[in-house]
């Protein structure tokens, strides 16, 4: 069965850290460029971070939102054919659903953070629940 499955959601207190891992079953991830979205009540889905697929050509890519950049880490887990997100000094407007989504082949995310695909991905996971409380 081919699907992209999110984990390591959960509550915790401004400050405090959480690590999302996006797991695939039924293709090999590393081939993929990977995003994470996030979602928040009444808000549009926004993008989070990337980090583009494996390719000889190319050195790898990674992109983070303004709002995030220098608390979020992404980084591959190729022997668990998976996509973590490190959360750190988490602040109450993190709070989301958070949705990890996979494109085949490789994608320069600093520019593909910005195009017309950016939401149009191959795969999407069915979200885990981020809550942050003060």
């Amino acid at each position: 069965q081919v699907q992209l499955v999110e984990s390591g959601g959960g509550e915790v207190q401004t400050g405090g850290s959480l690590r999302l891992s996006c797991a695939a079953s039924g293709f090999i991830l590393d081939y993929y460029t990977v995003a994470w979205f996030r979602q928040a009540p009444g808000k549009e889905r926004e993008g989070v971070s990337c980090i583009s697929s494996s390719d000889d050509s190319s050195d790898e890519s990674t992109y983070y939102a303004v709002a995030v950049k220098g608390r979020f880490t992404i980084s591959r887990d190729n022997a668990k054919n998976a996509v973590n997100l490190q959360m750190n000094d988490l602040k109450p407007e993190d709070t989301a659903v958070y949705y990890c989504a996979a494109k085949e082949k490789y994608y320069y995310c600093p520019r593909y953070a910005y195009g017309d695909s950016w939401y149009n991905n191959d795969y999407w996971g069915e979200g885990t629940q981020v809550t942050v409380s003060v």
